[in-house]
């Protein structure tokens, strides 16, 4: 990592407004009693925070962190924190007709209608990804996995809650962006 990177203004602008977003974000999803808020709700502000996100990954430092995530930490965790959350925002932003994370889904014709999506093609018949994450504040370990559709064909109906459920997948979700976006902060 270059640790005589210089920020321009443009950046440091985009980069204050997208981390205190993000953060703010962050620390309401991660709050039990966001769980209990309407279900449209809980989406926008998932929505809000997978698309900050997305926009972060765009910052190269960040890029070279999901490049080193490959060789130095569990499988499928780079492309994880990198691919399925792009995608993720990808599903969110171009098809804004759903109104819950569980209504979310999707079909091999309607992500290509315009342009051929590559995720679920690169992803498609994949074993699922076991993971657990520890909740220090609450003293809670919560398990979860992450699915990939056996198949993706014309006919095939797939459900974002089989790809990541809602509340542990988002949470998932937010922490492990968080660790990512951490690399980039000077702590003093």
């Amino acid at each position: 990592m270059n640790d005589n990177l210089k920020l321009n203004n443009s950046e440091l602008q985009f980069l204050s407004l997208a981390y205190n977003a993000f953060y703010d974000i962050y620390e309401e999803i991660l709050d039990d009693n966001f769980w209990s808020e309407d279900q449209y709700f809980r989406f926008s502000r998932a929505r809000d925070a997978f698309s900050i996100y997305a926009e972060l990954l765009n910052y190269e430092p960040i890029k070279w962190v999901i490049e080193h995530m490959k060789t130095s930490r569990p499988p499928m965790e780079a492309e994880i924190g990198s691919e399925l959350f792009k995608f993720i925002r990808n599903v969110i932003a171009h098809f804004p007709f759903y109104n819950s994370w569980d209504d979310i889904w999707i079909s091999k014709g309607l992500v290509n209608w315009y342009k051929e999506g590559r995720f679920l093609r690169k992803y498609a018949g994949r074993q699922k990804v076991k993971y657990r994450f520890w909740q220090a504040d609450i003293k809670r370990m919560t398990y979860l996995s992450i699915g990939f559709p056996e198949e993706y064909t014309e006919e095939s109906k797939i459900y974002m809650k089989d790809i990541l459920t809602e509340e542990e997948g988002i949470k998932f979700s937010m922490i492990l962006m968080r660790q990512i976006l951490d690399t980039q902060v000077i702590k003093e």
